[in-house]
């Protein structure tokens, strides 16, 4: 085994993993994005004890792990199928970000950027959350049941995240 590695950082290197260079583990994501548990935990080092307990603990339910497979809920930079199925979002989501984003926000809207999706919050103190990673946070409010009646497609992670295409700009609500 390799020198112990805290569950921080194993949460850290599952995300990595999972979401953004399954290659480097010499896994392939599978339909709905997942991968065989076995080769992971050889690839990592660590027991399927540690890597429970880091799934069960994540704070923002990063992962899901069933039987002997794992994934990552969403923020995904490679392709992959999510398996998941539209559904009707509440009347507003909120985004949380950083000032210095404003500018492009409100020039070009929400856009997903690297990943496949915008990632969208249930509350205000989940979008603050998700923006004070990067700074002092700036939450949007998203008119996304007007989205969603004007035929945008909204996804539901397992994880309560809700996930759009893309934010066009007359649907925000800036602070």
């Amino acid at each position: 085994m390799n020198s112990p590695v805290t569950d921080k950082q194993l949460s850290h290197q599952l995300s990595y993993l999972l979401r953004h260079a399954p290659h480097q583990a010499g896994l392939s994501l599978e339909v709905g994005s997942w991968v065989p548990l076995a080769p992971l935990l050889m690839h990592l080092g660590v027991s399927r004890p540690q890597v429970e307990r880091v799934v069960a603990q994540s704070d923002k339910q990063r992962f899901s792990l069933h039987g002997e497979r794992i994934r990552a809920n969403q923020g995904h930079s490679v392709p992959v199928d999510l398996e998941l199925l539209p559904a009707e979002p509440p009347s507003v989501l909120y985004h949380g970000t950083v000032a210095t984003a404003l500018g492009r926000i409100r020039l070009s809207g929400l856009r997903p950027m690297q990943r496949h999706h915008v990632h969208l919050s249930p509350d205000v103190e989940t979008a603050h959350r998700v923006g004070a990673r990067r700074g002092p946070a700036v939450v949007l409010t998203v008119r996304s049941g007007l989205m969603h009646a004007r035929g945008h497609l909204f996804y539901r992670s397992e994880n309560g995240v809700w996930l759009v295409d893309e934010v066009p700009g007359q649907f925000l609500v800036f602070p």
